[in-house]
C-alpha cells in the first residue's frame, strides 16, 4: 500500500507525515504482510483472506475511482452481510470518499429517503430492493469486478475534518437524521481501539445490522487486531436461513463477540467458547455481566454515533466494574455537568457532554439540529466543541460512569437508538389517527402504541392493523411497534405530555388481561402460549396463533427458544420455532421431544401458575 494526500489545498497542520498510513489501513498492510492467508471476512456468501481483502479493495477502489469518485463523493453501501461489503468500506475510505451505510432489510422508502438526503451519487449494491428508485445514481455491482487489481492499492490522505461516513439514526421529525463523522475522528477511534489488545487470529463475531455504527465497531476491532470478521445475520430471515439450511446461526470457535446484552442474553449459551466478550448499544445487566465476566474478558462499551461510535469502556481486565461504561477513551474527553453547563461534583448525577476530535461534523443538511446537539467546549476553547449526549451520569470517586438513563424521549430497543416522536408522527400520518403516544413495553425489547381514532373511524381492530402496517412500511424493525391499541385518550402528565410509564402499564395490562389460555386445547399450549405472552408482552389467542403474526422477531424468537428450554428441561430448536411458528406445533414439537426422553408431558409452567 501507498499513502497519498488527497484534498484541496495545502495540507492541514494535523495531516500525516508524507508516506503515512491511516492507522486502519496500516493495520490491514501489517496483517496482509505477515498472516496473509488467515481469514480476515467470513459470511455466508464466502470468505476472504487478509490478502484477498487487500486485493479486493484495490479492485473496488480502482472501479470507484473510475466512476469519479474522489474525496467527499457519497457513496451508498448496500451489500447487506457479504463478504464484498468490508472491502467495498475499505475502498471508500481509500479514495477520501464518504461512506452511507445501508441496510436491505429497511424498508425501500427509508433507503429512498437516505439515498436523496446524503445525496448519493455511486451506489454500491449487489441487488437493488425492487421499488428502490435510484434514478440519476451511478450503481456498481462489486461481484462483476476483476478478481485481482492492476497495481496496489492506492492509499487517499484526506483532508481531517471531510467526512468519511454518514450513519442514520432515528430522528424526533419523524424522518432520520445522518450523523456525519471525519477522518479525524475516525483516525481517533481506530487508534483508542487498538489499546484493546487482542491477540491476532480467529473469527470475531459481527452480528449487527450494516446500517449501524455497531457494525463499524465490529468491523474495526477484528481487522485492527488481525482477526476475522464473522458476518453473522440473526434478523428474522437470517435465522429462517440458517433453519432451512439446517445450520446453527451461529458459527463454532468464535474468538471474540461483540452483542448488544439482548442478543448475549439470547444466545449466550452458543458463545461459551469466547475469549473476550464486548457488550455494547443497551445498559448491561449486572447479572449478565456477571455471567459473562467468568472465565473471560468482558467489556461493556458506551458511545453514541455523535462521537464516532464509542467513547467509554469498562474492562474486567483492568478491574473495572462492567455493570458500568467504564471510563473515556484515549483521545476523548469526558464532562458531566448541570444544566448551566458547571461541573457536578463526583457522585452528584448531571448530563454527559463528550468532546474531542472524534465529535462528529454535525447533521447533515441540518443545521439547527446541529447546532442545538454539538456545543463549543468552554473547557478547551480554540474552536473545540463538545456533543450533548442526553445520558444522565454519575461520575464515580475513581473516574468511572454510571449509566442513569435518559433526559428526553429517546430509546434503546434490541441496541438500536429510536425516537419515539419519530414513531408518533408515522403514525399520526394516517387520517384516521388524531393521536399517538408510544413507549418502550415493560421487557425493553420492543414497542407499544397507542392511538385515538378520528370520529367516524371504524372497527378499532382494522385501524390497529393499518396502523401497524403502516409504521411496518416505514420503519426499521426494532422501531415497528409489536403492540397497537385504539384507546379513547392518552394518559398524560400534569405538563401535558403523554404519561409513558402508565401507557405502557396499560398496555402490558390489555395484553394480560384477556386470559388467552382458556382457549388452548392442552396444557403443554397453555405453556407454550404463557412463554409466548411474555416475551411478545401481549395476548395469544389461541393454539393456532401465529409467533410472527404476533409480532415475533428475530430476539423474541431466540428469547422463546431459551424460556421453552429452562421451563421445559426439553432442547428444543430456534430452526423448529421459525419453521413451525404456531402454538400447537411448538407444542407437539415439545411434546415429540418429551416422548422420545421419557420426560412428563409439562414441567413449569401452566395457565393456572404462569
Amino acid at each position: 500500500m501507498t499513502a497519498q494526500h488527497a484534498g484541496p489545498g495545502p495540507r492541514p497542520a494535523d495531516a500525516r507525515p508524507d508516506g503515512a498510513l491511516p492507522p486502519l489501513f496500516a493495520a490491514v498492510e501489517r496483517w496482509t504482510r505477515d498472516q496473509a492467508d488467515e481469514h480476515a471476512v467470513s459470511a455466508e456468501d464466502g470468505t476472504l483472506t487478509y490478502r484477498q481483502l487487500t486485493a479486493r479493495t484495490a479492485a473496488t477502489a480502482a472501479a470507484l475511482a473510475a466512476a469519479g469518485v474522489g474525496p467527499e463523493t457519497a457513496v451508498g453501501l448496500l451489500l447487506d452481510r457479504s463478504r464484498q461489503s468490508v472491502p467495498a468500506l475499505l475502498a471508500v475510505w481509500s479514495l477520501g470518499a464518504t461512506a452511507v451505510l445501508l441496510d436491505a432489510g429497511h424498508p425501500v422508502e427509508r433507503l429512498g429517503s437516505v439515498l436523496r438526503d446524503a445525496q448519493v451519487s455511486v451506489l454500491v449494491a449487489a441487488d437493488v430492493p425492487e421499488g428502490l428508485d435510484v434514478t440519476g445514481i451511478r450503481t456498481l455491482d462489486p461481484a462483476g469486478l476483476p478478481g485481482t487489481p492492476a497495481g496496489a492499492l492506492h492509499v487517499a490522505d484526506p483532508v481531517p475534518g471531510t467526512c468519511a461516513y454518514v450513519i442514520y439514526t432515528s430522528g424526533t421529525t419523524g424522518r432520520p437524521k445522518g450523523v456525519e463523522v471525519t477522518y479525524r475522528g475516525l483516525d481517533t477511534f481506530v487508534e483508542a481501539l487498538a489499546g484493546i489488545g487482542l491477540p491476532p487470529g480467529g473469527l470475531g463475531l459481527n452480528a449487527v445490522s450494516p446500517a449501524f455504527d455497531g457494525w463499524l465497531w465490529c468491523t474495526l476491532l477484528y481487522l485492527v487486531h488481525g482477526q476475522g470478521v464473522a458476518l453473522v445475520d440473526l434478523s428474522l430471515d437470517g435465522l429462517r436461513r440458517a433453519a432451512d439450511e439446517g445450520r446453527e446461526p451461529l458459527p463454532p470457535g468464535l474468538r471474540t463477540v461483540s452483542l448488544t446484552p439482548s442478543l448475549l442474553a439470547a444466545h449466550g449459551d452458543a458463545l461459551e467458547e469466547a475469549e473476550v466478550v464486548v457488550v455494547a448499544g443497551e445498559a448491561c445487566p449486572a447479572a449478565l455481566a456477571e455471567r459473562f465476566a467468568r472465565g473471560r474478558r468482558l467489556l461493556n462499551v458506551y458511545g453514541p454515533t455523535e462521537t464516532t461510535i464509542a467513547a467509554t469502556w469498562a474492562d474486567s481486565e483492568k478491574g473495572d466494574d462492567v455493570s458500568a461504561i467504564g471510563r473515556v477513551l484515549p483521545g476523548y474527553r469526558a464532562y458531566v455537568l448541570d444544566d448551566d453547563l458547571i461541573p457536578v461534583p463526583a457522585g452528584t448525577e448531571g448530563e454527559l457532554y463528550l468532546g474531542g476530535p472524534a465529535v462528529a461534523r454535525g447533521y447533515r443538511n441540518r443545521p439547527g439540529l446541529t447546532a442545538t446537539r454539538f456545543l463549543p467546549d468552554p473547557f478547551q476553547g480554540g474552536g473545540a466543541r463538545m456533543y450533548r449526549t442526553g445520558d444522565l451520569v454519575v461520575s464515580r470517586a475513581g473516574g468511572e460512569l454510571e449509566y442513569r438513563g435518559r433526559r428526553d424521549d429517546q430509546v434503546k430497543i434490541r441496541g438500536h437508538r429510536i425516537e419515539l416522536g419519530e414513531v408518533e408522527r408515522i403514525a399520526a400520518e394516517l387520517p384516521e389517527v388524531v393521536a399517538a403516544a408510544c413507549c418502550p413495553l415493560p421487557s425493553g425489547q420492543s414497542l407499544g402504541l397507542a392511538v385515538v381514532a378520528a370520529p367516524g373511524t371504524g372497527a378499532a381492530e382494522d385501524l390497529a392493523a393499518a396502523v401497524a402496517a403502516h409504521c411496518a412500511k416505514l420503519l426499521p424493525e426494532a422501531a415497528v411497534p409489536a403492540t397497537v391499541r385504539v384507546v379513547d385518550r392518552i394518559p398524560t402528565l400534569t405538563t401535558g405530555k403523554a404519561d409513558r410509564d402508565e401507557l405502557a402499564r396499560r398496555l402490558a395490562d390489555t395484553a394480560q388481561g384477556a386470559e388467552p389460555a382458556a382457549a388452548a386445547a392442552t396444557a403443554r399450549e397453555r405453556e407454550v402460549m404463557a412463554v409466548w405472552a411474555d416475551v411478545l408482552e401481549r395476548d395469544v389467542p389461541g393454539p393456532d396463533a401465529d409467533f410472527f403474526e404476533l409480532g415475533g422477531h428475530s430476539l423474541a424468537a431466540a428469547r422463546v427458544v431459551a424460556d421453552l428450554r429452562r421451563t421445559t428441561g426439553l432442547r428444543i430448536t430456534l430452526g423448529k420455532v421459525l419453521s413451525r411458528p404456531t402454538v400447537a406445533d411448538v407444542a407437539a414439537e415439545l411434546d415429540r421431544l418429551a416422548a422420545e426422553a421419557g420426560a412428563p408431558g409439562v414441567s413449569v409452567l401452566t395457565a393456572e401458575g404462569a
